[in-house]
């Protein structure tokens, strides 16, 4: 039987938001999955831009691979969800890089599912 656990963004400081910085590859850390192949990591992702202007947000999704971004225009004081509980493992790594930099702040959580 699965252990599920809810646990804080590893990008974010007690629960916080994590700022996006970085205006391109490699993006700024929001969250590194739980290690090995027996458990998961359920990410469930809401991105606020705090700009005047639209901005462009890229969720590196495990990898820099541009085939593994996830892209998502977010209208000024918009906050979207961008990750509706898509799964991760194996350490690899959630990166988030925008077209203005400073100006989105990603909120989140985590689901630990254990199968092991």
């Amino acid at each position: 039987m699965a252990v599920i656990s809810k646990i804080c963004l590893t990008g974010a400081a007690n629960g916080t938001g994590v700022k996006v910085v970085q205006t391109g590859t490699a993006g700024t850390t929001v969250h590194t999955s739980v290690a090995g192949t027996t458990s998961f990591h359920e990410i469930w992702l809401w991105a606020c831009n705090t700009n005047t202007a639209p901005v462009t947000l890229t969720l590196e999704w495990g990898s820099a691979d541009v085939d593994d971004n996830i892209k998502v225009d977010i209208n000024p004081n918009e906050t979207l969800l961008v990750s509706p509980g898509l799964v991760l493992q194996n350490g690899l790594i959630v990166k988030a890089f925008a077209s203005v930099a400073n100006k989105v702040n990603i909120f989140g959580y985590a689901h630990l599912l254990d199968y092991s």
